[in-house]
């Protein structure tokens, strides 16, 4: 699933390259439709409810066979299935603790993944979003966390937040890498020799 299309996306490239040029930081953004398929909520929800029937069958004395009530509760257990694997409801159904859990454990996967924690000067950023969770975090290597106060990416952070709730995922990801940008300029400037170690590119997963 793709939510950027190309021009936006050689667009957040152009934009890490500037920012890039800065700075000795290096970052790194990616994009996931979801930090998890939650499929066992479905799954539950429909099995409690397709296993609820008889009860229903009983209590409005409705004198149904066995095959009747087997058939029923096959056809009721897919209804439901098919209803709560739709993207919107089944976000619903998933608590939020545990959507912001998945999703900070994907943000952390994806640093190492990307090899964030392997630059030269331990300069290494990652802007993170998960769109099911409506989930924004930058985490960012010991080279920069030195040196910047907690709570610095926090503005950042909730900036996106709400475009990627108004469904402007592009233009989050240029104002929170043009914002990073500033700060990673004032605490890590650009030095004569400032190779570029990791790709200018937006990374999307499925």
């Amino acid at each position: 699933m793709t939510f950027l299309n190309a021009t936006e996306k050689q667009q957040i490239a152009e934009a890490i390259r500037v920012a890039e040029a800065k700075t000795q930081g290096e970052l790194v953004c990616v994009i996931a439709p979801a930090s998890n398929d939650y499929r066992f909520l479905p799954l539950l929800w429909s099995a409690l409810i397709a296993l609820s029937l008889p009860a229903i069958v009983w209590l409005w004395q409705a004198w149904w066979t066995q095959a009747e009530i087997y058939l029923a509760q096959a056809a009721l257990f897919v209804l439901v299935l098919l209803l709560l694997n739709w993207q919107p409801l089944k976000m619903r159904m998933v608590p939020r603790s545990s959507q912001r859990q998945h999703a900070a454990r994907l943000a952390r996967e994806q640093f190492y993944a990307q090899q964030l924690h392997h630059t030269r000067e331990r300069t290494g950023i990652l802007v993170f979003v998960s769109v099911a969770e409506r989930y924004v975090e930058i985490l960012a290597d010991a080279g920069i966390n030195a040196k910047v106060a907690p709570g610095t990416w926090d503005g950042i952070v909730k900036n996106f937040v709400a475009q990627l709730r108004a469904g402007r995922i592009a233009p989050g990801f240029l104002d929170a890498v043009a914002a990073c940008a500033t700060i990673l300029a004032e605490h890590c400037p650009a030095q004569q020799e400032n190779p570029n170690e990791l790709p200018n590119r937006l990374i999307e997963l499925e």
